[in-house]
């Protein structure tokens, strides 16, 4: 097809051939250039090779899990990762999101499913909120080329929603895409309560309609990211400086930062 490839490049890493050759359409008809491999290994050598925009990862694989795939990949690459798991394996998906997946969809899934989330993902920034000091050698740090009138600020709390940089205390957080998206829409919403279907509608973006209704498996994704958020921070649940749980509806910004 002539626009094969012109949104990029993307890896499916599947070892079932049905799924495999469903996936390999799906993305060559959202405008993909496809590299479909069955194996961990295989996986990992051709999103280093092929910098994927993408990365299609089954967690049962033949020689390592997806999940031992995309921390190896996350240690050299920002690809997109969407895990694919079983309907009934909930800790998959925690577990998926803590090992670097950026969203994941279940089987037996919908082709329409899939590009819906991918066309979510590839509307959030890739970079990740990370430190100034990660900056090449006589590179300006982030922070300072940026409009402090756009910044939000809770406490010690400082997050610059454009440049995508976050300190505690003047020192600069890495966070991820998501913990990032989620610590921007607290601050951003000081005085509301936002449920976890909000804050999974944030991840898949505000913007983009998906047609999915969050799932009790997306608000589990909600709080495995607002857990790592908070360790980050270094806040205790019990005791929180910055992020509260309202019981039974969600989360919203603590009235006082301690």
């Amino acid at each position: 097809m002539a626009d094969t490839g012109a949104r990029g490049t993307a890896v499916v890493v599947e070892d079932d051939a049905d799924i495999r050759f469903l996936l390999e359409v799906t993305l060559g008809q959202a405008g993909f250039a496809v590299t479909a491999v069955a194996t961990g290994q295989a996986g990992v050598d051709a999103v280093r090779e092929l910098q994927p925009v993408i990365t299609t990862l089954d967690i049962s694989l033949p020689d390592f899990d997806g999940f031992e795939v995309a921390r190896r990949i996350r240690q050299f690459s920002d690809t997109y990762i969407l895990m694919l798991t079983g309907r009934a394996d909930e800790i998959d998906t925690l577990l998926g999101l803590e090992a670097g997946a950026d969203d994941y969809v279940t089987k037996p899934f919908r082709p329409r499913e899939v590009r819906a989330r991918i066309e979510a993902m590839l509307r959030r920034p890739r970079s990740t909120a990370s430190a100034p000091a990660a900056s090449s050698p006589g590179a300006v740090p982030a922070a300072a080329d940026t409009d402090d009138s756009a910044a939000l600020s809770h406490g010690e709390l400082w997050l610059d929603p454009d440049a995508r940089v976050v300190e505690l205390a003047g020192a600069a957080l890495e966070l991820t895409r998501s913990e990032f998206d989620i610590l921007t829409a607290l601050l951003s919403n000081p005085r509301r309560v936002l449920s976890k279907s909000q804050l999974a509608r944030t991840l898949w973006s505000d913007t983009y309609d998906t047609g999915i209704e969050p799932t009790e498996a997306d608000h589990r994704s909600v709080e495995v990211h607002v857990a790592n958020l908070r360790r980050k921070l270094g806040e205790d649940a019990s005791n929180p400086r910055y992020v509260e749980t309202v019981r039974g509806v969600g989360y919203r910004l603590a009235l006082t930062s301690r």
